[in-house]
This record gives C-alpha cells, structure tokens and sequence, in this order.
C-alpha cells in the first residue's frame, strides 16, 4: 500500500509549506480518481498548521474541511507530534485530546503520532487523545544512526524495546519514520524483518526521504521485507 505524501510532508521539505489550499482544492478531485487504491493521503499537521496561520493567512481547519468534500474516498492522514500537537512546545493534555476530537470531526482518519526523541511519555498522550478521538493510531519510531552497527545506541535491539513499549499501548500501526533519509536498504530489510517476525500481525508503515538517492531502494527492501504500506510523493 503507498501513502501519498504530497499534500503534507512533500511541499513542507521542498517549499516551505507554501501551497496554498485554493490551490490543493484545485488538485483535489484529481487526487481523488487517481490515487483512490491509497493506504492515505497525508495532508494535514506538522508545519502545514502554523504555516497556514501565521504566513499562508489561512484557516487550516477550512483546508482539511475543504479537502474532505473534495476528497470523501480516500483516508485522510496527518503528523500529530505526541505532546507538542502541531506546535513546538507541550501543551496541555486537555488540549491535544480536544484537538484530536475536533480534527477527527472535521475529516481527519490516520493521525502519524511521533516524538523527536522517541520520547514515550509524550508518545503515549498521543496515542490516548488520538485514540479517545477515535481516530487511526499510527505510532512511529524516529529512525536515526545505523541499525547495521550492534555497537551504536540506536541498534536492532533499541528499536525492538521501543517497538514493544508502543504495542503495549495499544497503538493501530507501526511506523519507522526515517525523516533524516539515513535508511539504508540493507538497513530497512534488516529492521523490518525483525519487527515483522516479532509482530506478525501489527501493521508496519515506512517514511523516509530520499537525501542520500537511496530512498526508492529503500522502500523496495522494506516492502519486501514485510512492510504493509510505504510513503510516497
């Protein structure tokens, strides 16, 4: 399964977030027919939030709405950052599960929960507003050094803990979010692999970008791997 990404992280890492939502409106119905056999569509959260407020002088609650009119076929995804919302500092937990309500009420589906430091505290507000909402919880693990070297911190097994720790949350999905583009191909086979065997039954999803021009390659191996959906612009 892919996720589109376009509408979210692909013009937040290459234009600054600038477009505008009369113009992802514009784009929408097109959206709709070609990619209806999508996992999701990200196209809401992380800097599209601020950006849309404080330099587009847009509502983005209108753009999310307006998207899902335009858009009623495929789910709908966003980046939620665990205690931070879609701000940089933590807010109240009141106030992420009210925006978590909101947000599930206005269209939102799959909200991609995740904490710069892989923090579980922060992690599991998260997990809880986005799940009392009852949205989709996709929890993922920032990805970071290399998971071929044993002796770095960030090995195989500091990835399988975390992994166990955000299970026993009761989160929807597993996401490896490689927002650094460091994955390497023989790095993701040899990730998802092991999650795969230890969780058989949990979805796994894969971000990453392609910094390095290893990115293709690398969602290749993870699908191969056993990954059940890979990001995409």
């Amino acid at each position: 399964l892919l996720t589109d990404t376009t509408m979210r992280d692909a013009h937040q890492s290459l234009l600054a977030t600038r477009v505008r939502t009369k113009d992802l409106v514009a784009a929408a119905p097109y959206t709709a027919k070609a990619l209806h056999n999508c996992y999701s569509l990200e196209n809401w959260g992380g800097a599209t939030f601020d950006v849309a407020l404080r330099f587009l002088h847009e509502c983005p609650w209108d753009r999310l709405e307006q998207l899902r009119e335009e858009i009623p076929n495929v789910p709908f995804q966003m980046l939620l950052r665990g205690a931070n919302g879609v701000g940089y500092t933590s807010y109240p937990d009141n106030s992420i599960f009210k925006f978590c309500d909101v947000a599930v009420r206005s269209g939102m589906d799959v909200f991609r929960v995740f904490d710069s430091l892989n923090y579980v505290d922060n992690l599991r507000l998260g997990i809880d507003a986005v799940g009392a909402a009852g949205g989709v919880v996709e929890c993922a693990i920032g990805y970071s050094g290399d998971v071929l070297d044993d002796a770095s911190k960030y090995n195989l097994e500091y990835y399988l803990n975390l992994a166990r720790e955000l299970q026993s949350c009761g989160i929807h999905v597993l996401a490896i979010k490689d927002m650094a583009g460091l994955l390497k191909p023989a790095a993701a086979t040899k990730l998802v692999t092991a999650l795969r065997d230890e969780f058989p039954h949990l979805p796994i999803h894969v971000h990453t970008h392609d910094t390095a021009g290893t990115g293709v390659a690398s969602m290749l191996a993870a699908a191969n791997a056993g990954a059940d959906a890979v990001d995409v612009a």
